[in-house]
């Protein structure tokens, strides 16, 4: 059983030029951000990297990020000052994924750490009990992350406005902005990775909820070049979803069937089945009955559904502690692993309910897109 309480995620909500927000960001969470660095950072101690191979091997994440974009850069020197952590750290943060896996596969030892996962789910409006687009994930990775995850909001002065559920130093992960968009991602693994640099996924997700057309949006998915594979979730209140199966140079779409899309961990697309090799199996094996579970159970619930389904689906115990709702469980290197967050967003509505483990807490805050930034207290029903 794991030893953290969980406890609603700090919100923070930032606005100004790009230093200012990060300034902002790091001031409010600055024990946040440092716990993130820390998790991270000694993960690269015990794969055998000294200060000299980590800084070199951050430095070429933190390339990629400046030709994606130098505002992101300034905004994480922000993030570094107001929280008092080297302006390196908060660019490993934001290319965890890429900085952890790469130094895995460099030192050989792809398993040692907790399982990733993830199920997302997209329910179109035509099954909407709301007539709008629902959109829910759940978040598996180490248990002690949510000891690090904030809800951030973000008021752009070129762009929506837009709220994100990210690791403390992170500038984004799932997420909603004031168009209407809406994006969860998925871990996914295949031949491909780690053979060219590509631009940190944490930033593609960034992109996304900077947009104001959906069009774009699905642009910064699939036709930025990335290091690793993922899959990612794009909704806009229009009415209309897509899951794309992302290689690290191609992407895969998936369309709505029958209102809903579910994906979990697993490649689905035929065209990407024939073209490369999935290696995440491994990993998350069960991640094939995870999204055939979360859709019976949504089918189960009838023709209109309502956030009280998603989240009913989300909390699946099938095959406990491989099961859609993670409890805390032994990962690598004695690491506990856990389904951390269960997120569920009413895009029309900017509203985003949020539970901390919830395996062992059912118990939602509720976070607004726009106006008082405090949290309400919702129980699942």
């Amino acid at each position: 059983m794991s030893s953290i309480t969980p406890s609603p995620f700090p919100f923070v909500s930032v606005a100004g030029i790009p230093f200012e927000r990060g300034r902002q960001y790091g001031v409010a969470v600055a024990s946040r951000v440092r716990r993130s660095a820390a998790i991270y950072g000694t993960t690269l101690d015990e794969l055998g990297y000294d200060a000299a191979a980590k800084s070199r091997l951050i430095k070429e994440f933190a390339a990629e990020i400046g030709s994606f974009g130098a505002d992101y850069l300034e905004e994480m020197e922000g993030i570094a000052k107001g929280a008092g952590v080297p302006f390196e750290d908060v660019i490993m943060i934001n290319a965890r994924t890429e900085v952890v896996a790469k130094a895995r596969q460099d030192a050989g030892k792809p398993e040692e750490e907790p399982e990733d996962g993830c199920t997302g789910v997209v329910v179109l409006p035509e099954r909407s009990a709301t007539a709008s687009v629902l959109h829910a994930q759940n978040w598996d990775w180490r248990a002690e992350c949510a000891e690090t995850a904030i809800v951030l909001r973000v008021e752009q002065e070129n762009g929506p406005d837009f709220l994100t559920f990210v690791e403390a130093g992170g500038l984004a992960r799932c997420g909603m902005n004031a168009a209407g968009i809406s994006i969860t991602a998925n871990y996914l693994e295949c031949n491909r990775d780690f053979q060219k640099p590509g631009v940190p996924l944490a930033l593609i997700r960034r992109k996304v909820l900077e947009q104001e057309h959906f069009a774009l949006a699905m642009k910064a998915v699939a036709a930025t070049p990335k290091a690793c594979s993922n899959n990612m979730m794009l909704g806009t209140v229009d009415g209309f979803a897509i899951d794309f199966e992302c290689a690290p140079d191609e992407a895969f779409p998936l369309y709505p069937e029958n209102g809903l899309i579910v994906h979990a961990n697993h490649w689905v697309s035929a065209t990407a089945l024939s073209k490369l090799v999935n290696t995440g199996v491994p990993s998350v094996p069960e991640s094939f009955y995870r999204d055939w579970r979360v859709r019976r159970l949504l089918d189960a619930a009838g023709e209109r559904l309502n956030t009280v389904d998603l989240k009913t689906a989300l909390f699946d115990e099938f095959g406990t502690p491989y099961s859609v709702c993670r409890p805390p469980r032994p990962g690598g290197r004695g690491n506990l692993s856990a389904t951390v967050s269960m997120v569920v967003m009413e895009p029309a509505a900017g509203i985003m309910d949020v539970a901390p483990l919830p395996a062992l807490c059912r118990i939602f805050t509720r976070y607004s897109l726009k106006g008082d930034p405090a949290t309400l207290p919702v129980a699942a029903e």
